[in-house]
């Protein structure tokens, strides 16, 4: 099946951090992916996002400005099932020597 495209803007990248602001529209997806950075997720909006991983599919519930972490090396697609847009903040934190 065929999904639309997440929508990343990237608004900051320096060497500390990558902000992206992910817009999914209902359906969207981001495409399978590994990420290569620790990393803090925070919702703009509240509702559920598909995860598939290796594992299978998950489901997790998101809410408006409850952040939340992961390591590097998580790899997955994720998917909004809704019907409205579904819109987070990716905060990737550079590794600094």
């Amino acid at each position: 099946m065929q999904r639309p495209q997440a929508v990343p803007t990237v608004q900051i990248d320096n060497a500390q951090v990558t902000v992206t602001e992910w817009r999914f529209p209902p359906g969207g997806e981001t495409g399978w992916h590994r990420h290569g950075m620790n990393y803090v997720v925070v919702p703009q909006t509240t509702g559920p996002l598909q995860l598939d991983t290796p594992d299978g599919p998950i489901t997790s519930q998101l809410t408006t400005g409850v952040a939340y972490y992961r390591p590097v090396g998580v790899e997955h697609n994720v998917i909004n099932p809704g019907d409205t847009e579904f819109v987070f903040v990716e905060i990737e934190i550079k590794q600094t020597v």
